[in-house]
């Protein structure tokens, strides 16, 4: 065979350091066009970016020449400076460590668009946190995606919340 030809399709969630609600619906719009622009900048392909407040999808299709790991840390490395260069919040602005990354086959593309797509109503019926805890590291929809794709985890590694 002349080539090597593959897509892979990937969504990316990465919250805000402290799930902070600090992404503001005034420039929210520009910081996922920014954030789009940084994975087509590492020539990937950027299917939609979308998120809340206090967290981020990015659903990508993703060469295997590129690690996803370095993708992730390139899109919240250059959006934090991108968020504190224009001061867009008051004080200095950060993601939190680490990040969900999840696959999904080409028949998937519609479904999972139309979820990013959709956040702002589909966190009405599913919050991030559930709000009858203080103590929660993670969030119904964060750990919805755990136990979906089967992924191990230890609540203490998941959010760190301020309160």
């Amino acid at each position: 065979m002349a080539g090597t030809f593959s897509q892979v399709y990937i969504q990316v969630v990465f919250a805000v350091k402290g799930r902070e609600n600090l992404i503001s619906k005034k420039w929210k719009d520009d910081l996922n066009k920014y954030i789009a622009g940084i994975i087509k900048g590492k020539e990937q392909k950027s299917i939609i970016v979308n998120g809340m407040p206090d967290h981020i999808h990015a659903f990508i299709g993703l060469r295997p020449s590129m690690a996803i790991s370095d993708l992730v840390r390139d899109i919240k490395n250059n959006s934090t400076n991108f968020i504190n260069e224009k001061k867009l919040v008051n004080g200095k602005f950060s993601w939190q460590e680490g990040y969900g990354a999840f696959s999904y086959g080409h028949s998937q593309i519609g479904t999972v668009y139309n979820y990013i797509s959709n956040q702002e109503k589909h966190h009405k019926k599913k919050t991030f946190r559930p709000a009858n805890s203080t103590q929660f590291y993670g969030g119904e929809e964060y750990l919805d995606f755990l136990k979906k794709f089967e992924i191990k985890y230890d609540e203490r590694y998941l959010f760190v919340w301020i309160e």
